[in-house]
């Protein structure tokens, strides 16, 4: 090999060399925050987040490859929730995937700029979370949990299974969002189903007890819950209670009906953190949340449990039967 050969193969060699290190450097790992209103050892919140981290798998997007994911919990504290935001905010995500509208807002009030994308939050807009469905603004959207429409159809199941019922508890923490907005709803609705409805306040064990115990002195009530982060960590107790007082009860999810409570009306939670890993994708991806429209709900799911009402002794008429798209016997 001749000193000019050997210079030519020298210097293919140098510049071949950085573009093969290039080449085999690890991918930029994308940011991405978690902050969950909600207790970090409860089995159905792992479970949801299972379902989030299946989405984004589903999209391209695995942790430890070409995204870092950061979960924070609350633990049910409202009190603690802001802090929370603000340590989850000042770890630099580039988007943030929150529940509930209390963790939506937290968050809302530590940045509007890192865009947000929730899950569980049934009034955007009442909320202030969004400035309208079609158009969200500023830089969170997010998935509906519930149209308004849906506590009108909590009661009929009560009036169905129960006809001589006229009062109902509708429980849930009034620190929460949902428990002034679904009272405010189910208020103007009852009525019409000759219905009373009657607030019962609880934060914690001994309120549910309490509130629920006292409320089955009188005759002719039912329990209704809708989504309640409080409810949702005493959920063996509601529906312990529920069974003690022989109150038929409505949820708003399909884990109290699996754990033995009578029935719910429900969208499906898990496919909402699911889908939410489509928006987070597209914000990875450079779309601005200011003008992805908020999803509505497209599908609603009634779940019985057959056993439940048997024990109760509560008789499940054919057209509530026929309506179920999951009977639990």
């Amino acid at each position: 090999m001749n000193r000019r050969e050997f210079i030519t193969l020298l210097g293919g060699t140098a510049v071949a060399w950085p573009l093969a290190a290039r080449a085999q450097q690890p991918e930029r790992a994308r940011r991405i925050g978690v902050l969950v209103h909600g207790s970090r050892s409860g089995a159905v919140w792992q479970q949801r987040l299972a379902a989030f981290r299946q989405g984004l798998e589903s999209l391209g997007w695995q942790e430890g490859r070409n995204i870092h994911i950061e979960t924070l919990f609350s633990d049910n504290d409202y009190d603690r929730l802001p802090r929370v935001a603000q340590e989850l905010v000042a770890l630099g995500p580039e988007v943030i995937f929150a529940n509930t509208t209390p963790a939506t807002k937290a968050l809302q009030k530590e940045t509007r700029t890192t865009p947000i994308v929730f899950v569980q939050v049934s009034d955007p807009t009442g909320a202030g979370v969004v400035a309208s469905l079609a158009r969200p603004g500023g830089n969170t959207t997010g998935f509906l949990l519930y149209e308004d429409s849906i506590a009108g159809k909590w009661l009929g199941m009560l009036k169905e299974i129960e006809p001589h019922l006229t009062r109902a508890a509708l429980l849930g923490n009034p620190r929460g969002f949902p428990f002034g907005y679904f009272l405010r709803i189910a208020k103007a609705i009852a009525p019409s189903l000759g219905i009373e409805i009657v607030p019962a306040p609880v934060a914690n064990i001994e309120d549910l007890d309490r509130s629920i115990s006292s409320f089955a002195r009188v005759s002719n009530g039912g329990l209704l819950a809708p989504p309640d982060n409080t409810v949702e960590e005493h959920r063996d107790l509601v529906i312990a209670l529920a069974a003690r007082h022989r109150l038929p009860a409505v949820y708003a999810t399909r884990e109290f009906v699996v754990a033995g409570g009578l029935m719910s009306y429900s969208t499906n939670v898990l496919q909402h953190f699911r889908q939410a890993a489509s928006y987070v994708d597209r914000v990875l991806r450079g779309a601005n949340p200011a003008n992805l429209p908020v999803e509505t709900p497209t599908k609603y799911e009634t779940v019985l449990n057959l056993k439940t009402a048997k024990a109760l002794g509560f008789e499940v008429s054919p057209t509530l039967l026929v309506r179920a798209d999951e009977v639990i016997e």
